[in-house]
């Protein structure tokens, strides 16, 4: 065999393990393939499968409880380092904050099968204050599936995966330059997702401070509507008074609360 799995005969547990450290630590490099190389290897009897699994949920835990200690003591600031780190628009975050909302920690039974939920879920559960021995069950039990979905896969399909791997040694330089040209458009295409997110965010601001200044001069009649979820609201020890405060996903049925002849001012992170 040749490529990913040629390597991971030669080096073994130590290549799966930073693999997938990588893609938790956030980095667009997504390890599945590393995975179903792995359990393809495990098929053919090259590779224990408990180990494997094993090595693979270490390293989720270790990636996943550093950012959950960064979310818990740097709060709503840190969402957007993992934003840019892991080239996901910010509009995941608000996305997984909503999700973990509402499902709580079963968020991290499933959230490594949702792309942008996957590196941002972590810190929002550092965010929402949950406990590290809850914290560390959920999420062993989310690695646990999802690594082992993969493995299981890969040991499924070892022979069509050895098969490819036998006609890319034959191709030899061309795969190589294949891989690393989807590698790159993959990049290319994460940081233009990103561009036009920005883009259309490209809207009418106001600083907290002159929008402090405008309620205190009453010389403006100005409503702000806060929209952030619970998870933010508590980590910034409050709203602005006054407020009217919404979940975005309830601004079809309450819409009627904004007044139509005022200034109307969001609020959201």
């Amino acid at each position: 065999m040749s490529g990913i799995a040629g390597f991971l005969i030669r080096h073994g547990y130590l290549f799966l393990f930073v693999a997938v450290l990588v893609e938790q630590a956030g980095l667009p490099l997504p390890s599945v393939p590393v995975l179903l190389a792995m359990g393809a290897l495990v098929g053919m009897g090259r590779f224990s499968f408990v180990t494997s699994a094993a090595v693979a949920v270490v390293a989720c835990l270790l990636a996943d409880f550093v950012w959950y200690r960064l979310g818990r003591r740097h709060g709503s600031s840190i969402l957007r380092l993992v934003c840019r780190i892991s080239l996901e628009p910010d509009s995941c975050v608000r996305r997984t904050e909503n999700v973990f909302a509402r499902e709580g920690s079963r968020t991290l039974l499933y959230a490594k099968f949702v792309p942008g939920l996957s590196t941002v879920a972590p810190p929002v559960a550092g965010l929402a204050r949950l406990s590290v021995p809850r914290f560390l069950l959920w999420d062993a039990a989310g690695a646990a599936i999802w690594t082992t979905t993969f493995l299981v896969l890969g040991y499924a399909f070892s022979v069509q995966i050895e098969r490819v791997a036998e006609a890319g040694r034959a191709l030899g330089l061309r795969v190589a330059a294949a891989a690393v040209g989807a590698m790159a458009l993959y990049v290319i295409w994460k940081l233009d997702q990103r561009r036009r997110l920005l883009r259309e965010l490209e809207v009418s601001r106001i600083s907290p401070e002159e929008l402090l200044a405008l309620i205190e001069s009453g010389q403006g009649s100005v409503v702000v509507v806060d929209l952030r979820n619970a998870i933010e609201r508590d980590d910034d020890a409050g709203t602005v008074p006054g407020a009217i405060v919404l979940a975005p996903d309830e601004l079809d049925a309450r819409h009627h609360e904004i007044p139509r002849d005022r200034d109307v001012v969001v609020y959201c992170t």
